[in-house]
């Protein structure tokens, strides 16, 4: 037998003995400190059981408290258990351009929709979120609760959403430096795309972290305005309105790079899609090994008695009465 909390057992025993050897050793200064009749009140001498024995059992029942409190268990052989599935990092676009109306609300509240639809797709994976524009951050981290992470992407809405520029370079740093104990690395992005100059030197990125790209484009080809976050769509110098249009060169990068894309269409199929690619890419692959540590715990054997022998110790028993 062990004792999981072994330290609370030796800082609680010192000053049990000390109390221990006052209470059985200090009684004239009792007498002292208090008027005779006052002691004689507090004392239980008149009762049925005998002030040392009243002592005693009080006395056993902290000590069997102070041992639950240190928590004995026998320790059991760790179990080894085989868990299936994959690491993968998510990444939610929340550029000016994901405000656009093409797909119904609108870009982000769709990506949003088919990240949801993703995550119920994984159930046995462990998957992280990032949301990206400019400068990339964490929503949330790796974890197998995909309630939680649904939870957190539900909290983006149209103040998270970012006017300037995507950085798809700092994203892919973000991401190398998340995926580092990861295998395989991967990547999901849910994004509108991004022209040739805005994707420059990600497959670089890419490469040198060995992470596989796949991508789920939101939006049309035929584009809609660019808005402001009063819904106002944005001009440009020349007086004409700025129009965002999805760009597929993203989801051809991630094709070339060992990864894949799909346009996000209103059903599932495009997830479902996308999904089978992946698993069936890493089929003999998974996290690894978890050990799980097994022990029988015995702390409320010394709990429970030294709650009874509380109980006797609190307890009044009349005296019989001679005939």
């Amino acid at each position: 037998m062990e004792f999981v909390n072994p330290y609370l057992f030796w800082i609680m025993i010192v000053p049990f003995v000390l109390f221990a050897f006052l209470i059985s050793t200090n009684k004239e200064r009792l007498s002292r400190i208090f008027n005779e009749k006052v002691l004689e009140r507090l004392s239980a001498a008149n009762e049925s059981m005998p002030l040392m024995v009243r002592n005693i059992v009080m006395l056993a029942a902290i000590f069997f408290m102070i041992v639950a409190l240190a928590r004995p268990v026998k320790e059991l052989d760790d179990i080894v258990v085989h868990v299936e599935g994959l690491s993968l990092l998510t990444a939610l676009d929340i550029s000016g351009s994901m405000r656009s109306k093409d797909v119904y609300p609108n870009r982000l509240t769709f990506a949003k929709q088919k990240m949801k639809v993703f995550f119920d797709a994984m159930p046995n994976d462990e998957i992280g979120v990032v949301a990206f524009a400019h400068s990339p951050f964490i929503l949330a981290p790796f974890s197998s609760d995909k309630e939680t992470l649904k939870m957190m992407i539900d909290g983006v809405d149209d103040s998270y959403i970012n006017m300037g520029s995507t950085d798809f370079s700092a994203l892919a740093e973000l991401g190398a430096s998340l995926l580092e104990k990861k295998e395989p690395k991967i990547m999901v992005l849910f994004t509108d795309g991004g022209d040739e100059e805005a994707i420059a030197g990600l497959s670089d990125i890419l490469k040198a972290n060995k992470i596989d790209l796949y991508v789920v484009l939101v939006g049309t080809q035929k584009g809609a305005p660019v808005l402001d976050k009063e819904g106002k769509p944005l001009m440009k110098k020349d007086g004409t309105m700025a129009i965002t249009q999805r760009n597929d060169a993203l989801g051809l990068l991630a094709k070339e790079n060992g990864g894949a894309y799909v346009i996000a269409g209103t059903g599932k199929e495009d997830i479902e899609s996308l999904v089978k690619v992946i698993k069936g890419k890493y089929k003999n692959q998974q996290q690894g090994e978890v050990k799980i540590k097994q022990r029988v715990e015995y702390f409320y054997y010394p709990l429970g008695l030294g709650l009874l022998l509380l109980l006797i110790g609190l307890s009044s028993f009349p005296k019989r009465r001679e005939v």
